[in-house]
């Protein structure tokens, strides 16, 4: 962490390199090394962080024709507002023209906003308000998921609603029109957390608008297909279920079966991606990224079994939980098997992790200090 805060420009004279895929994971381990080293440096460049990534990525870009906020809020109401019009992706490549046909590959590299970066950054904002005590940040986090859950949402064909994968800067155009396999589900889940803080901090008209906004994705959550032999789709179903474990308390959040269908589509997906052997691999031909996300994901089982064995009346089927959570307790080797293979220096010096070094350095520090990361504050 402390290399990747001088080269993306926390420390230092450097430039600025905010990315928000990794600075919301950056920011959950600053946090998490704030409070495990007792060094406040680590909570200053949180703040420096969420600083930086609200300037820049909450403006356009430097190369585009369109100054100041993205939402096209006023330098003050901005400054005020900075996630009021979402928060750009990051990506090196201007976005899209209007008009302008697709390339696939282009797209990869084409700025723009994506959903699923979006809920991200208000979960780490979440975290981070309560880590902080600032209210401030949980406020700009339910700014940031009501536009993002309002805008990426449209209507599908035959009725109903459908939500689309990737947005322009301004949010006016989708740039990519289909839709996420998770974004409902990654966006029910976090409205439902922030809803949480919201009425722990006394500020109901936020809780009734995350409320709102969870049951609308809800509807678009298809339960018996969410599994996935991707390991950083199948970190995303565990992290999220570590997280609405937390949440359920049998009033409020009551257990309506999904963290149950969350748990059966990760045993599926995993005991798919095990079978593709891609962990046998060189380190040449493989993402650590994506691997390490597996493997946070995997170690928020363990919050999962604390829920149950202390607050078991909260889970409709505590029983049929655990033996879900022992299925994948017997794959669970995998994360020290990950880490293990990308502690080694020799695999960290292959082009693949150069090429990623930000995001693989990231997600490496919150495979190793995950409570950061899946521990919700209220929870610990």
């Amino acid at each position: 962490m402390d290399d990747f805060l001088l080269r993306t420009g926390i420390k230092g004279d450097g430039k600025q390199v905010r990315y928000l895929w990794t600075d919301a994971f950056g920011l959950c381990n600053l946090l998490g090394l704030a409070e495990n080293t007792a060094q406040p440096e680590y909570l200053t460049h949180a703040s420096t962080l969420i600083d930086q990534v609200h300037q820049v990525l909450g403006r356009h870009r430097a190369d585009d024709r369109r100054k100041g906020w993205i939402s096209g809020l006023d330098e003050k109401q901005g400054r005020e507002h900075p996630t009021a019009g979402g928060l750009r992706i990051g990506k090196t490549l201007p976005e899209r023209r209007l008009g302008e046909p697709m390339d696939e590959r282009l797209e990869w590299d084409r700025d723009g906003q994506y959903f699923h970066y979006l809920t991200k950054w208000a979960h780490a904002l979440d975290v981070a308000a309560q880590r902080m005590a600032n209210a401030r940040l949980g406020t700009w986090g339910y700014e940031l998921m009501q536009t993002a859950c309002d805008r990426f949402t449209v209507g599908a064909p035959g009725g109903g609603l459908r939500m689309v994968w990737k947005m322009s800067i301004d949010l006016s155009r989708p740039l990519v029109a289909s839709m996420g396999h998770h974004d409902p589900l990654d966006g029910y889940i976090r409205c439902l957390q922030l809803r949480a803080s919201a009425l722990a901090a006394g500020a109901t008209e936020a809780a009734n608008a995350m409320a709102t906004r969870a049951g609308r994705l809800s509807t678009m959550i298809r339960r018996n297909d969410l599994a996935t032999g991707d390991p950083l789709g199948l970190g995303g179903l565990l992290s999220d279920a570590a997280v609405l474990a937390q949440l359920i308390d049998g009033d409020g959040c009551a257990d309506d079966g999904m963290l149950d269908a969350l748990l059966t589509a990760s045993i599926a997906g995993l005991h798919h991606y095990r079978a593709q052997g891609e962990l046998q691999r060189k380190a040449a031909q493989r993402l650590a990224f994506r691997e390490l996300g597996l493997s946070i994901g995997l170690q928020g089982m363990a919050i999962v079994q604390e829920q149950i064995s202390s607050r078991g009346s909260a889970f409709r089927d505590a029983p049929g939980t655990t033996r879900s959570l022992h299925a994948i307790t017997a794959l669970s080797t995998l994360a020290p098997e990950i880490e293990a293979f990308w502690i080694d220096p020799e695999h960290r010096a292959s082009t693949p992790w150069r090429e990623h070094q930000n995001i693989n350095d990231v997600m490496l520090a919150t495979s190793l200090l995950p409570d950061a990361y899946l521990r919700l504050p209220a929870q610990r």
